[in-house]
């Protein structure tokens, strides 16, 4: 099958990961010729088999590219693993999937990955100690970097800083740290098809600061950066006060924010991409794109956690590994669709 190739890993096999996967071919499924698009599922094929009832049969991958879903099996004589159960081996078999997807990637076989999500605790008892999918591709890619950017439709958020202590994040705020998020957010929202990006910078202090009465950092590092952006060919703003800042990127006075720290920039991307039910107060459906910015391939993910406690009893929704799917097409672009 011609046109364009993504990659999509399982994650950490325990979890959702198998599940969502098979929902999403099943919705996907009918319009992948349409779209001259085609998936190859790295991950443990026993997983797989387990929710084929969900998806239809699906053949492994044995490098003809015939096939609009395929599976790339990496736990061959691997020790089962247990839905909902945290394991070592759970472990290994995520970060195995990722393996073989940047090769795939590096190699040109595939245009980007789609991400299902890991388990942290279970990658570090494999004896593979990352904070997650973010550092671990920028090492097996050889980035120097990497910028989270998260996305619910067209609200993207991207973080100067993610997975470090609240106390840590004024000494991640730095003149090439912001510079290096703000263009990467530029690169991504022109391979989005916008042709001059406006990117708002939140404030990391409330009120940018008040003239210096709550910190510097805004008026030292952040405001100059800005400014130095006058005559780009696209438009900063800011520092912006956080507590405004996403309501004027809702209202489309922006293409994306640069969030300052983790839940600076997640809280309200989660907010909007959570369906409730204000009956029962659950939530139903959890919508969102987490993408990394700076690595040599295109990567997308979905936007929510293993969620072990849900996982092989059917009813994990499958939304946001859609989207994820969705923007890595989008990010791919038409000068990658043919022969991937």
């Amino acid at each position: 099958m011609s046109g364009l190739r993504l990659g999509v890993t399982m994650g950490d096999p325990a979890g959702i990961g198998p599940e969502i996967i098979a929902k999403a071919c099943a919705r996907l499924r009918p319009e992948l010729a349409r779209r001259s698009l085609s998936l190859v599922i790295l991950g443990s094929a026993a997983a797989m088999r387990g929710v084929e009832s969900l998806s239809g049969p699906i053949p492994l991958e044995d490098g003809s590219h015939t096939a609009p879903i395929s599976i790339f099996d990496v736990g061959p004589e691997r020790v089962p693993v247990e839905p909902g159960v945290m394991s070592a081996e759970g472990g290994r078999l995520a970060y195995e999937a990722i393996n073989h997807a940047v090769r795939l990637a590096s190699q040109g076989r595939i245009a980007g990955i789609v991400t299902a999500p890991l388990n942290k605790e279970a990658l570090n008892l494999a004896g593979y100690h990352y904070s997650g999918h973010t550092d671990m591709l920028a090492d097996l890619t050889g980035a120097p970097d990497s910028v989270m950017m998260l996305a619910h439709g067209d609200f993207r958020v991207s973080h100067v800083s993610t997975h470090v202590a609240l106390a840590q994040v004024p000494s991640k705020l730095t003149e090439p740290r912001l510079r290096r998020v703000i263009q990467l957010t530029v690169e991504a929202l022109r391979m989005l098809g916008i042709a001059r990006p406006r990117i708002g910078v939140a404030a990391l202090n409330p009120h940018a600061g008040e003239g210096g009465i709550f910190g510097r950092e805004d008026i030292d590092i952040t405001a100059p950066v800005v400014a130095s952006y006058a005559d780009a060919d696209f438009d900063v703003f800011g520092p912006v006060s956080g507590d405004t800042v996403f309501v004027k990127l809702r209202a489309r006075q922006y293409d994306a924010v640069v969030a300052i720290y983790h839940d600076q920039g997640h809280v309200p991307v989660k907010l909007l991409g959570f369906d409730v039910d204000p009956v029962t107060g659950q939530w139903k459906a959890l919508s969102g794109v987490n993408v990394t910015l700076g690595l040599p391939i295109i990567r997308t993910s979905v936007d929510h956690g293993t969620a072990f406690d849900i996982a092989g009893k059917g009813i994990a929704n499958e939304e946001s590994l859609v989207e994820a799917i969705d923007y890595a097409v989008q990010l791919a672009g038409p000068a990658d669709a043919a022969g991937r």
